[in-house]
C-alpha cells in the first residue's frame, strides 16, 4: 500500500479536493465522481459526502493508496 502524507494549511480540506491536490486525480469534479462511486474511506468508513470536511489526524483510503492528513 502506498502512503503519502498531506500537509494541511488550514483547519480542514475537502475530499474532492484533497484527492485532487494529492494527484489521485486531475480536477475536483473528478473527485467528486470517485467519491461518488463509493470507493473512498475516512478512517476506515466509507464516505460518500464529496465535500466532506477532512481533518488533519484523519486517514483517506482509496484503493491501495492511503493519505495521512497532517495538521
Amino acid at each position: 500500500m502506498q502512503t503519502l502524507d498531506f500537509q494541511l494549511d488550514g483547519e480542514f480540506v475537502e475530499l474532492n479536493q484533497l484527492l485532487k491536490l494529492t494527484g489521485i486525480c486531475d480536477s475536483g469534479g473528478a473527485g467528486k465522481m470517485i467519491v461518488a462511486s463509493g470507493e473512498v474511506s475516512v478512517d476506515g468508513a466509507q464516505e460518500l459526502r464529496k465535500t466532506a470536511k477532512i481533518r488533519a489526524g484523519q486517514v483517506v483510503t482509496l484503493g491501495d493508496v492511503r493519505i495521512r492528513v497532517k495538521g
